[in-house]
């Protein structure tokens, strides 16, 4: 494990494809934002807490949200569309430039797919997927 700073050119995303089972990469894609990883508390604090200070204990974890700034492209905005009119979950993963190929795998379901059309520049869709359970990192 390395503690050397990365770029994130070379950043792969890559969708499992149900039918073969193995994980394809997806094209275009400008950058990723994400995982959004939060914490709920639950606040225990009583009108006898010593101290003054409030307390808390952990609630549920939320693996949140990954944002993928794409261009355009028929190819990947149709297999997204394809993941938003599913109500299955899918799998991806982000794999990382650095020397051990961290890799992060999560199960999630696209839930936004805003297309932005400028009179200037490129076609892009910001894809957000909701993610799903826990975040694996190998």
């Amino acid at each position: 494990m390395s503690n050397t700073p990365i770029a994130g050119v070379g950043t792969v995303f890559n969708r499992k494809d149900p039918t073969t089972q193995e994980f394809v990469a997806i094209a275009s894609i400008n950058s990723i934002e994400g995982p959004t990883m939060s914490r709920d508390t639950i606040d225990t604090t009583a009108l006898d807490t010593v101290g003054g200070y409030r307390t808390f204990i952990t609630g549920f974890r939320n693996a949140g949200t990954i944002t993928l700034a794409m261009n355009f492209t028929a190819t990947g905005f149709t297999l997204m569309k394809t993941d938003f009119e599913s109500n299955d979950v899918q799998q991806y993963q982000i794999v990382l430039p650095d020397d051990d190929e961290t890799t992060l795998t999560f199960s999630g379901l696209v839930t936004e797919m805003p297309l932005s059309i400028p009179t200037d520049d490129k076609v892009t869709v910001n894809v957000t997927i909701q993610i799903s359970g826990p975040v694996t990192l190998s």
